[in-house]
This record gives structure tokens, C-alpha cells and sequence, in this order.
């Protein structure tokens, strides 16, 4: 996903009512988020179906990450070379 153009990508919610079609077509092309206003304040942004779900994977990730991160601050994890046993045992059982 592209960052926000402030000059380009901010449209209040009237312009957004009026020319969905062409905003939706433009995110879509050209990969950047639109913000919508309301009062001139930032009310939603609409972003392409794909950057959403990239976006929604990233975070996951960075979840477990952070997870896995404290789990090993309490001494929950395992050595390297203990892991890579576990995992060779389980792939040569699957030959």
C-alpha cells in the first residue's frame, strides 16, 4: 500500500456521495488510501481489498512475534538445535 498524498488522497464524505464510483476506481488503481472527512475531521478511509488484507496479515504476524517474544522472556522456549531435531524427526516420518 502507497502512503496517503494529503493533497490528493482526503475527500469529504459530499465528494465521496457524489463520485464513489470514480474514488473507488482510483484507489484500486492506483494502490493509495483516501480518507474520508466529515465536519473536516478524518471520519474513515476506504482502502483497496488487497492492502487491507496485507495489512491484516502484518499485524497478525507482529502479534505472534511479540508472543513468541514473551514466551521466551519466561523461559518457555526451546534451543535452536532442539527445534531443528523436532522438525527433521517429523519431516522424515512423513517419507
Amino acid at each position: 500500500m502507497k502512503r496517503i498524498h494529503l493533497d490528493k488522497d482526503i475527500q469529504p464524505l459530499s465528494a465521496f456521495r457524489a463520485n464513489a464510483a470514480s474514488i473507488i476506481k482510483k484507489v484500486k488503481k492506483d494502490r493509495r488510501p483516501v480518507v474520508i472527512t466529515q465536519h473536516g475531521k478524518g471520519s474513515a478511509v476506504l482502502l483497496d481489498v488487497s492492502d487491507y488484507e496485507e495489512m491484516v496479515d502484518t499485524i497478525e504476524m507482529l502479534k505472534e512475534i511479540s508472543q513468541a517474544r514473551r514466551e521466551l522472556d519466561q523461559g518457555k522456549g526451546i534451543p535452536h538445535e532442539e527445534a531443528m531435531k523436532s522438525v527433521r524427526e517429523r519431516l522424515s516420518q512423513l517419507k
